[in-house]
């Protein structure tokens, strides 16, 4: 399908629009117009875009794991994805201090069988079973690796990392890309993304809004606790709707 730019000189057509390569010249392009037609071809343009690079990725993180566990370096437990740990690596250790983590969200019962841990395999021995501290690492992991592909997300904790919204609506729009355009997200309105990824979760995914935008507006950071708490039971009701597969018990 071809439309005609604002000059009248060019014509726009996807075939064009596929050979670009950088997300931010579709970004640009997309400002740049008002025509209706051409504003959805070069939204279809940025979506291929953005699902190329998230496959282009896995692949190569595939890549890399299998070289490693040939190698017989493998990186001992939760790096990458929840559900994908080889059983002959090693818990993590148990390191002292820190900050204590909740076991359970909000409003659940203790000993979720759809929690983080219940993707690693655990033999009945207290020892082997992953502690707090390692279980939120490897959900810290599991977002880091689900938000790889997206411009202007960076995970490093379960504060600040997530005080625009651009992060929550990342890991839902990972799951559910025809809810939202990510492309047209603004860093600068975060109380918009807020509302926008809690009510797209408690539609589609069931996802209780445990979170409230006016709240986390307000705060410098978001209470780490509290984002954590609400990964948590996203990552439960992800669970329990089949989209997100865990490491069955032997």
């Amino acid at each position: 399908m071809e439309s005609k730019t604002g000059g009248g000189s060019e014509s726009l057509t996807s075939e064009k629009l596929a050979s670009i390569d950088d997300e931010e010249v579709l970004n640009k392009m997309l400002d740049g117009v008002a025509d209706f037609e051409e504003r959805r071809l070069i939204r279809a343009a940025l979506r291929d875009l953005l699902k190329k690079k998230r496959e282009k990725r896995e692949q190569d993180r595939g890549l890399r794991q299998q070289d490693l566990r040939q190698q017989g370096l493998g990186k001992g437990g939760a790096a990458i994805g929840v559900g994908r740990v080889s059983t002959n690596q090693q818990p993590l250790p148990n390191k002292p201090g820190g900050h204590p983590s909740p076991s359970t969200p909000v409003g659940r019962a203790a000993g979720s069988r759809a929690g983080p841990a219940a993707a690693f395999p655990q033999k009945g021995s207290s020892a082997e079973a992953p502690n707090a501290k390692n279980v939120k690492q490897m959900l810290l992991d599991w977002c880091r690796a689900k938000t790889e592909p997206y411009e202007g997300v960076d995970i490093q904790n379960f504060s600040s990392s997530w005080k625009d919204g651009i992060a929550f609506c990342a890991l839902v729009h990972r799951f559910f890309p025809d809810a939202f355009e990510y492309s047209t997200l603004n860093p600068n309105k975060p109380r918009d993304n807020f509302q926008l990824a809690f009510s797209t979760a408690e539609r589609l995914a069931g996802c209780p809004p445990l979170l409230d935008a006016d709240d986390l507006v307000r705060m410098k950071e978001p209470d780490w606790k509290c984002v954590y708490t609400y990964i948590q039971e996203f990552y439960r009701c992800l669970v329990e709707k089949g989209l997100v597969k865990t490491k069955k018990r032997p």
